[in-house]
């Protein structure tokens, strides 16, 4: 089965999740979630597995950090791969550890040809662990910070020339960091290497509590926003007619197995029409 639209899996949807006959579905998880010896969250994965696709995201690897990638991660990341053959492995372009520290967050950092150096070092490394290539997330920005030599999609395309991964492009990502960064998301897709694309996210974003709409939240806690929705439409457009894999990420505020579904089925419904926007669910 060539994977279509995904969802992030949730123990709480496992059997609906099991039954579901949709065409082209898969799950995506977070790779640290299942970095353990034994128990139910592997068999459950395991008997996953067996029916859909799956692909690992991960968060702890801190590829922009100025550390090398931590050995002990990369080796449980590598048995999780042999374990359970995702078609796609995916971290992000930020970094998350320090000295030996690890922080509860994917931190930013300025885009300085060093930094890019550092970068593509530590995806070499993860990708001879792991034996194989990865993607790259786009990260959501909530300030701007000095020091930057490259835009993030020209450092993001020349990561891809020199270290052979590809990217996954968080649509949502990039409409949070526009709006609190204060540039156009169009722009930003339309600059992106589209022949490198292999994977693409969508979610949900909520306004900052005390800032209110003038600082957005990439919460992963709320159904995809209309304009996401818009901006993924006009990245299918540039991809045509092979759009890349495309998952619904859901974190927080876990809504019933069949509404998620729906937000999968309209994304599938782009991908089969690239270029065409549906009617607003």
């Amino acid at each position: 089965m060539v994977p279509t639209a995904g969802l992030s899996f949730r123990p709480v949807h496992f059997g609906a999740a099991l039954a579901a006959p949709a065409v082209g579905l898969w799950f995506e998880v977070h790779a640290e979630n299942y970095m353990v010896a034994g128990g139910p969250r592997l068999a459950m994965l395991e008997a996953l597995r067996r029916e859909k696709p799956l692909s690992l995201h991960g968060v702890g690897l801190s590829l922009a950090g100025a550390d090398d990638p931590d050995a002990e991660h990369l080796a449980a990341l590598r048995a999780l791969c042999r374990r359970f053959e995702p078609f796609l492995v995916s971290e992000h372009l930020a970094w998350s550890r320090s000295g030996g520290v690890a922080f509860p967050d994917l931190l930013p950092f300025p885009r300085s040809t060093e930094a890019l150096h550092r970068v593509a070092r530590n995806i070499d490394i993860a990708q001879h662990a792991l034996g194989r290539q990865i993607l790259i997330e786009n990260p959501s920005l909530y300030l701007a910070l000095d020091g930057h030599a490259w835009s993030e999609t020209d450092f993001l395309a020349e990561l891809v020339r020199r270290t052979g991964c590809r990217l996954l492009v968080d649509v949502n990502n990039v409409f949070v960091s526009a709006r609190n960064l204060g540039f156009a998301p169009e722009a930003y897709l339309d600059a992106l290497p589209v022949e490198a694309i292999g994977e693409i996210h969508l979610a949900g974003h909520k306004p900052d509590p005390v800032h209110g709409a003038a600082l957005l939240i990439d919460s992963h806690d709320a159904p995809v926003a209309e304009a996401v929705w818009d901006l993924y439409a006009r990245l299918l457009g540039r991809m045509a007619p092979l759009p890349a894999p495309t998952l619904i990420e859901r974190d927080g505020d876990i809504p019933s197995f069949d509404v998620l579904m729906a937000e999968r089925n309209r994304a599938a419904s782009l991908m089969r029409h690239p270029g065409k926007v549906p009617a607003h669910a």
